[in-house]
């Protein structure tokens, strides 16, 4: 496929590129984006360029994974990272600490997720490794359902299996369960999530 550009009053989502170096590199340094994700560690901008030529493109060109740059409306800064893995349908996400807070991962979730309803997708898959409290509100607040915990599709850093929180979200609107989210990602009563 080509790639699309998807965007909102807040957000655009585009290709990454390597003019993205710098900004890749940066929110890869990030602890919470180590701690989360499999980005390797150290992060070097190598690693960045890898990832724009070695993945992003060939995802793209081979229909097994889409990958966005997050970035603010009239911006050309990468603020970070959504993807879509055509195999399982499943969403995937990074945000650098400095755009954290302002909505724009949830704007971009909801994009994505409108854009795959639009191709057919029947649902759409997401997962964080289990205590990911931070991606889980964001799936949470994007109306996925929570559907449990399961062995992670994506393995840790080392390639060790790890548990993870599962949610669906179905393009007809039915929740795909009932079971109550984690303590951790819902908080306490009167927490704005």
């Amino acid at each position: 496929m080509l790639p699309v550009t998807l965007s909102s009053a807040r957000v655009r989502l585009d290709v990454p590129t390597r003019a993205d170096t710098a900004a890749i590199t940066a929110g890869c340094q990030d602890p919470d984006v180590v701690r989360w994700t499999t980005v390797p560690t150290p992060y070097t901008e190598h690693h960045a360029r890898s990832f724009v030529d070695a993945l992003v493109g060939p995802g793209w060109a081979s229909d097994q994974e889409y990958t966005w740059a997050i970035r603010r409306t009239g911006s050309t800064w990468l603020e970070g990272v959504v993807s879509y893995r055509t195999s399982y349908r499943g969403l995937g996400f990074w945000l650098a600490p400095s755009a954290r807070g302002a909505g724009l991962v949830h704007e971009a979730v909801e994009l994505v997720v409108a854009w795959a309803f639009s191709q057919g997708a029947p649902d759409v898959y997401w997962e964080c490794w289990e205590g990911n409290t931070g991606s889980a509100r964001v799936a949470r607040r994007a109306g996925f359902s929570y559907t449990g915990t399961a062995p992670a599709r994506v393995p840790d850093r080392d390639g060790d299996p790890t548990t993870a929180w599962t949610g669906l979200r179905r393009a007809d609107g039915a929740p795909a369960s009932d079971r109550p989210w984690p303590a951790a990602v819902v908080g306490r009563p009167g927490d704005v999530r």
